[in-house]
């Protein structure tokens, strides 16, 4: 039985099980590894990086702006040679490289002083540098010059240069830009700090205004991909919008820079992961687990549910076993809330097979049948009482005898739950085969009040 109750719930928490097994990780698979999701995360991503290069370039010229004020700058065009002067920005040079450390986290790779005509005056941590014509190689350190702009950039035209910038004009007196307060980033610090932003891989590329080549880029992915990438680049630059491609079964995003420069030459480009969610099909093991469970439940239940139907079962096999091998009186009275009503009919058939009289008392005592006839009291035998009892059809008078009964006994308060018209109606019957043995002719019986009690008359019929 335990075996038959584990076997069939134990097949139907298994099959759900499974089911629903497959159906989440299928579900989860299917969306952690959609490809329109990854394209839209992948731009997403291209836009987050692009973004965060952007403001940090912001912070740096708003930090530099504050350094360009300083009296240390006016003291380099005091000077009357140019060794001097360039002494005086190396030095000035080596004072904001040192602040900039403090106040970004990392020590900036290059800070130049650029005079008016784009040459380097001083640089700091070297005097190699002087004299070289950075306005030459970057038109845009002119170009902020003469406008008397600030604005960031990506530099990696010269052999040593792979920088992201910041810059900003220094001023004299009368407010007019005389120089540039240059500020560079070493271009792989940059992208080491943005690469959290993506889980694929990022990369800068700049564009000459034909073709796009990555300057610099984090992670294999994208490393593997940077000529298949270039063309998606070169249309993000172009059009000032975010793109995105495949290939090599990976999918990528580039989104211009347009704060860098003058808006058309550089774009950050970010490799998407192939799933959206790491290890997705592990997601669905729970379900595996929580139908591990399910069967030890089954198993336990089944012992639970086997013990309660077998043991009563056992007991009236058993039992009957005995009054077959000759214990006539063995009763089961089994109290069970399914199988009790068997048992008890069992009992009643082992009674009536065994000519024993049935108990009929209940739980407190009282018989569920009524009294014996007391103070018999014989009418006289021509009454109209002996003749309409006798005239009365004798399921009409059970019934009515019955009724008549119980009647009397509710108006003195009696309990009367315990009387079944069945029982009644057999003792009444016995009771009337009696008398009549006794008197030798019929009896029937009327129901009388007496005082706090209720008695059954016998009454002899002609």
């Amino acid at each position: 039985m335990r075996l038959k109750i584990f076997a069939v719930n134990a097949a139907i928490v298994l099959i759900v099980g499974l089911l629903s097994f497959v159906i989440v990780r299928q579900s989860v698979l299917s969306a952690a590894t959609s490809p329109g999701q990854i394209k839209q995360r992948s731009v997403r991503d291209s836009q987050a990086v692009s973004a965060r290069l952007q403001l940090d370039g912001l912070r740096i010229e708003r930090w530099l702006a504050e350094r360009a004020t300083e009296p240390a700058t006016a003291d380099v065009f005091t000077k009357s040679t140019a060794s001097a002067k360039g002494d005086a920005a190396t030095a000035f040079c080596d004072s904001v490289a040192s602040a900039a450390k403090s106040a970004f986290s990392t020590a900036p790779s290059l800070v130049a002083f650029v005079g008016a005509d784009g040459k380097i005056l001083g640089r700091n941590g070297s005097p190699l540098e002087r004299g070289e014509d950075v306005g030459a190689v970057y038109p845009l350190v002119k170009a902020s010059l003469t406008k008397g702009t600030a604005g960031s950039d990506v530099w990696v035209a010269r052999k040593t240069d792979k920088y992201v910038v910041s810059y900003v004009p220094v001023r004299d007196a009368n407010g007019k830009a005389t120089a540039l307060l240059v500020l560079g980033m070493s271009l792989n610090d940059a992208l080491g700090k943005v690469a959290d932003l993506t889980g694929g891989g990022v990369a800068v590329y700049v564009s000459d205004g034909k073709a796009s080549v990555p300057a610099a880029s984090s992670g294999d992915a994208v490393t593997a991909l940077q000529q298949e990438a270039a063309d998606e680049v070169q249309t993000a630059i172009a059009s000032g919008n975010s793109t995105s491609g495949q290939g090599q079964g990976a999918v990528f995003a580039a989104s211009p820079l347009e704060g860098f420069g003058d808006g058309k030459h550089v774009a950050a480009l970010t490799v998407g992961q192939t799933t959206l969610i790491d290890s997705p099909a592990a997601l669905a093991l729970p379900v595996l687990g929580a139908t591990a469970l399910g069967l030890v439940l089954v198993f336990v239940a089944a012992g639970f549910l086997g013990a309660y139907i077998i043991n009563p079962i056992n007991t009236l096999e058993e039992g009957l076993l005995a009054i077959v091998n000759g214990q006539g009186d063995k009763r089961f009275n089994l109290e069970h809330e399914e199988l009790g009503g068997l048992a008890f009919r069992i009992d009643q058939l082992l009674n009536t097979l065994m000519g024993v009289e049935e108990d009929t008392s209940d739980e407190q005592g009282r018989l569920s049948r009524p009294p014996s006839a007391v103070g018999y009291e014989a009418p006289s035998e021509g009454s109209d009482s002996a003749a309409s009892l006798a005239g009365e059809p004798a399921e009409a008078y059970y019934l009515r005898l019955f009724a008549e009964y119980i009647a009397a006994k509710k108006e003195l308060s009696e309990a009367t739950d315990h009387i079944t018209e069945p029982t009644f109606r057999a003792r009444i019957q016995a009771m009337e085969g009696e008398a009549a043995q006794k008197h030798g002719r019929p009896v029937r019986y009327q129901v009388k009040r007496a005082d706090k009690e209720v008695q059954l008359l016998a009454v002899p019929l002609s």
